[in-house]
């Protein structure tokens, strides 16, 4: 067979294999290019071996088909092989023992701000959840105060960490 009646084919049965790609494509979980590309494949393979088939746009249908029947087939193995683990909801044993470190960490720059700071932050992280107005009668400083005060050991904490948190990326 010359390379002329392949190229009429192929050009002739474009358009066919388009639309039967674009079909197929959303039912079998395959992108419509990809199809396309698996039959030109086997079109290339028949032309090298059995010549033209006798009825090309059958033969285009059925084996557009049979290649969406492939891609079904391996996308349920792909997912039920590659399937996540079902999501309890719960923190792995990793992501505690990280928590628990970072809450370590803070504690222990807490204790080390200066002045009223560490009871402060103490009693803004607080499980109870104190208002504003109950930890500035802990504290005996004005409501209004509360918040600078608050912004300036913030900051203090900042820098405390700051060291820490560097180190650790570093690590890597």
């Amino acid at each position: 067979m010359t390379h002329e009646p392949a190229y009429e084919l192929v050009v002739s049965l474009r358009p066919l294999l388009r639309a039967e790609a674009a079909a197929e494509a959303p039912d079998c979980g395959a992108e419509a290019g990809d199809l396309e590309q698996a039959v030109w494949l086997r079109l290339l393979e028949r032309l090298a071996t059995d010549g033209p088939p006798p009825d090309p746009p059958g033969w285009l249908r059925r084996v557009v088909r049979a290649e969406a029947r492939r891609a079904r087939r391996t996308a349920r193995r792909e997912t039920a092989l590659s399937g996540e683990p079902a999501d309890t909801g719960r923190p792995g044993p990793e992501e505690v023992a990280l928590a628990a470190a970072r809450r370590r960490a803070l504690r222990d720059a807490v204790r080390r701000l200066p002045g009223r700071c560490p009871r402060l932050i103490e009693a803004l992280l607080s499980p109870r959840d104190p208002t504003y107005r109950e930890i500035a009668g802990e504290l005996g400083i004005s409501q209004g105060s509360l918040g600078p005060e608050r912004s300036r050991c913030l900051g203090c904490l900042r820098r405390l960490l700051t060291p820490e948190v560097a180190a650790r990326r570093g690590r890597g």
